[in-house]
């Protein structure tokens, strides 16, 4: 059984990791700015401080305290629906199809609101069998990763490292698919997204609430 709860465990983990580079590849190209990744996003708000570009660090400043309010709602979200990924990836699939649909000559409403859908996403899974995994970023993956081959090269043969991987994968496999997608539909890919979160959403109702509850954050 707990072998069972693992793979469908990473293989959630794989499906919302397409998910979370999908949405960060459009972003990036309609907009110029990371949608999911914060550290990115940071180091350009250093540099716009440092060359005095007001509109720019607003800009970026916004889109991090979006991040952080997505992952906050997204935990209260998360404990009101009972520890449920469908209520979650409902309303990630609607701030997402907002965000392809906001009829404003400025972008900025449009990456704000997949920034806050991105933030909620990583509280939809945040470990499988007790490894901590990331949904919207993976600096952290790749160094459990490469922490773990360097343990493993020492002569430690635990493979949970091994598992690092998926989201890395996942989330390249999206961005690439994300990005041929925007070349084609410009903002408007985000409504891919969107019906994406919603296939996920549904999908989840076959998880038994049991292992939903420990995949999510408590």
């Amino acid at each position: 059984m707990r072998a069972w709860r693992g793979r469908v465990g990473l293989g959630l983990v794989a499906s919302l990791s397409v998910l979370a580079g999908m949405t960060d590849a459009i972003g990036f190209l309609a907009t110029g700015d990371f949608v999911s990744f914060m550290s990115g996003n940071t180091t350009r708000l250093a540099v716009a401080i440092s060359q005095g570009d007001a509109s720019l660090v607003l800009r970026l400043f916004f889109a991090v305290l979006a991040f952080i309010a997505g992952n906050t709602l997204g935990i209260l979200l998360g404990r009101w629906g009972g520890r449920r990924a469908l209520p979650l990836m409902l309303v990630i699939a609607g701030l997402l199809c907002a965000a392809g649909l906001v009829p404003f000559a400025s972008q900025v409403p449009a990456l704000l609101a997949a920034i806050l859908a991105m933030g909620m996403l990583n509280a939809a899974v945040e470990q499988v069998n007790g490894l901590p995994v990331g949904l919207t970023y993976v600096t952290g993956a790749l160094s459990r990763f490469g922490r773990g081959l360097g343990r493993w090269l020492l002569g430690e043969r635990k493979s949970g490292w091994r598992v690092q991987l998926v989201p890395w994968s996942g989330m390249l496999l999206g961005a690439v698919l994300g990005a041929w997608l925007e070349a084609r539909f410009g903002v408007r890919a985000m409504l891919f997204s969107a019906g994406f979160a919603c296939v996920l959403g549904v999908i989840s109702l076959r998880i038994p609430r049991r292992w939903q509850r420990d995949y999510m954050p408590r």
